[in-house]
């Protein structure tokens, strides 16, 4: 049989398509996947929210009315914090009786900040 190149007919040629997907990339691809989920999973905190409240409560001389709490990430290595808010709002609705701010790093536990003021004004942006 001869060759269909020599006789100037390419169509039939055949060529692998490199565009098809293979089961081993498909493999690579999820262990990439299921590698990074793991990894991010791996270096969460290990700080609860409950514990960083009790610890936050804890470094306070009164009761909070008001309880804000939140995990940041900051920095380059996104390393968690939790910043715990404890307030008593004023009578007059203008500002704060007592206002705390505890940062906790949420992989230790460690206080790594503690803010309190006493008669604080409200800022524009909260509402009473």
């Amino acid at each position: 049989m001869a060759d269909p190149r020599d006789a100037g007919d390419l169509s039939r040629v055949e060529t692998p398509d490199r565009r098809t997907p293979t089961w081993p990339r498909f493999a690579v691809i999820a262990a990439v996947l299921v590698l990074a989920f793991v990894i991010s999973r791996a270096t969460g905190e290990e700080v609860t929210e409950e514990e960083a409240l009790v610890t936050a409560n804890g470094l306070v001389d009164f009761a909070p009315e008001d309880t804000q709490i939140r995990l940041l990430r900051q920095g380059l290595d996104r390393h968690p914090f939790w910043v715990v808010s404890l307030s008593i709002p004023s009578p007059n609705g203008e500002g704060y009786e007592e206002l705390a701010v505890v940062r906790i790093d949420a992989e230790s536990g460690e206080v790594v900040q503690f803010d309190e003021q006493k008669n604080t004004p409200r800022g524009p942006d909260q509402d009473p």
